[in-house]
């Protein structure tokens, strides 16, 4: 009988147009959205210049109409066709009312071969939507089949075959009947792995594999040795794949084709920030030197108030990602606000990734130090620094991070009887976090502090004191501008350091956000602490290099007539 409306409803419409002519819209109603979205979805098919009163028309309409809802389990609709007005301001109404939906009367799904009781295949089974009872919807139906074939791939099972498929529909009943006869085969396992182009040994890349042979195959795997491959920084490119076509007594012979990176890599570029001014960079690296994986560089830094040479010369162990030595050295000059050193620096230094995802650093620097202070200390400081320190950072979504967080603690010595000219114990600890709200909102909270153990301020060497102020500690305070002073007015540095900062972002525009933000920290030494306070917004841009930072802050506790400072920043936030 609906069948019979249906029709009577088309014939009517036929009648009332007689002429074909252009229709300048077409709108369907009586939908729930989820109904509307796909419906539309199909309708777009069709391009508006082929809109006419034609029956043809209305034919074409109401089969993208129909092919939508018996996709999403509607099988029984009926129509209501109104049209409005003529010529190029004919508008056409099709009222629809979906019917009821059909649902999932039997299920029948095998799964045969080793895939049967694998917990992958289980889980995809169980939430496919297609169990009896639930609504139908054809997506899920061609989603599962794609879904078996891929997962197979993904582990293992080269043999897999879709044996049988069909969907049956009784559309009186609003019944479906799903029949899917899927066999997995036999999974295979890992075999051998061989190299080609390495100029590394095997050991030292054998290192690195995630997976062991005879262990069942898992793509994922391949992914995990190939990032792992890339991260070394030996191979300019990397391919790692199973072949196929070669396996033999249920194992996949693993192919990886490497081509060494380049010996010497240069860099170079032009930097600049409110805190230490325009800069100079220039970076040589040389990825590996030995068949080992040994590596070098070398970083330098060309500014008014902190020029700096880095270099460190990296000896991978048996684990070669998670276990290392690294001999570093450097030299480095200060001139800013009221100290002038020159630092000579040498170390060892033991590095364990640990499982938990804390790195661990044994240490063993040594630094020279000759300086200027305050305008009442000049001397030179010689240290054996023993260390140890851990660190973890954690972030999620690029250089823009949706989440993340940073942790370090460290503590490191310095004794007469090891050979140093004075006595003291160094111990810091900083945390940072990131957390988006919504979509177009993010958090960031900083927090750290640290304390230098010593019988007078005068015990440590300059570069070890605490100064604090600037982009990344108290904004709207210039650059290590705070800091306990002597009676001549001249900082000095502080034994004690304890840091703050809180700050809102809100999207304004694609990559631009706004920023709000609250520092609070002290650094001092005997005495109680004098808290400084610094406030102000700013502008934020997720370029693809990195976070841009512009921040127009206030320093609360300055002289009113200079509370006022810009700050800008290109680099990572935490």
């Amino acid at each position: 009988m609906n069948k019979v409306y249906q029709w009577l409803g088309v014939a009517s419409f036929a009648l009332v147009l007689s002429s074909p002519a252009m229709a300048a819209s077409l709108k369907v109603k009586g939908l729930n959205s989820s109904l509307e979205d796909n419906v539309d979805a199909y309708l777009s098919a069709i391009s508006k210049d082929d809109y006419s009163n034609t029956l043809r028309f209305q034919e074409q309409v109401k089969s993208e109409i129909d092919q939508a809802l018996q996709a999403l389990g509607y099988y029984q609709p009926t129509y209501d066709y109104h049209v409005k007005g003529s010529g190029k301001k004919t508008a056409i109404t099709v009222t629809v009312d979906a019917g009821p939906r059909t649902h999932i009367s039997q299920s029948n799904i095998i799964i045969t071969g080793a895939a049967k009781d694998d917990p992958a295949f289980i889980s995809l089974l169980k939430n496919s939507g297609l169990g009896i009872g639930m609504p139908l919807n054809q997506g899920k139906y061609e989603a599962l089949k794609s879904a078996l074939q891929s997962l197979a791939v993904r582990r293992g099972y080269f043999d897999a075959e879709l044996k049988n498929s069909e969907l049956g529909v009784i559309p009186t009943r609003n019944e479906a009947i799903i029949t899917l006869d899927f066999d997995s085969g036999r999974r295979y396992t890992f075999g051998d792995t061989h190299f080609t182009g390495s100029q590394i040994e095997d050991d030292r890349l054998r290192s690195m594999i995630p997976y062991t042979e005879n262990e069942p195959y898992l793509a994922s795997k391949l992914g995990l040795y190939n990032e792992r491959l890339s991260n070394v920084g030996w191979f300019s490119s990397i391919y790692v794949g199973g072949d196929v076509t070669k396996r033999k007594d249920d194992k996949i012979p693993i192919e990886v084709a490497l081509t060494p990176q380049v010996k010497n890599q240069i860099e170079t570029g032009i930097g600049f920030s409110t805190d230490t001014g325009p800069r100079l960079k220039f970076n040589w690296k040389k990825p590996w030197i030995t068949s080992n994986g040994h590596s070098f560089y070398l970083k330098s830094e060309i500014s008014k108030e902190q020029p700096k040479l880095e270099a460190a010369y990296k000896i991978p162990l048996d684990d070669v990602l998670n276990n290392y030595y690294q001999i570093v050295g450097g030299i480095r000059y200060v001139d800013n606000h009221d100290t002038i050193s020159t630092q000579l620096g040498l170390g060892v230094e033991r590095h364990w990734k640990l499982s938990s995802g804390w790195d661990r650093t044994v240490s063993l620097h040594w630094l020279n130090e000759k300086y200027k202070q305050g305008g009442d200390e000049e001397g030179t400081f010689n240290v054996f620094l023993p260390g140890l320190s851990y660190s973890k950072s954690e972030f999620t979504g690029g250089v823009f991070p949706r989440s993340g967080s940073k942790y370090n603690f460290s503590v490191e010595f310095a004794n007469k009887a090891l050979g140093s000219n004075t006595n003291f114990v160094r111990l810091q600890a900083k945390s940072a976090w990131i957390r988006t709200l919504s979509e177009n909102q993010r958090g960031i909270f900083r927090v750290a502090g640290g304390a230098v153990l010593a019988d007078s301020i005068r015990d440590i060497p300059p570069s070890l004191r605490y100064f604090i102020g600037g982009d990344n500690s108290i904004r709207g305070y210039g650059y290590e501008s705070i800091s306990p002073r002597n009676d001549l007015g001249r900082m000095v540095g502080g034994q004690y350091m304890a840091t703050s900062s809180i700050e809102y972002q809100y999207r304004l525009y694609g990559n631009w956000w706004g920023a709000l933000f609250y520092d609070y920290g002290s650094t001092w030494n005997d005495n109680k602490p004098d808290w400084m306070r610094g406030t102000g917004f700013g502008v934020r841009w997720a370029s693809p290099v990195g976070p841009v930072r512009i921040d127009f802050a206030w320093g609360l506790d300055k002289p009113a007539k200079n509370k006022f400072e810009l700050h800008f920043t290109l680099g990572p936030e935490l």
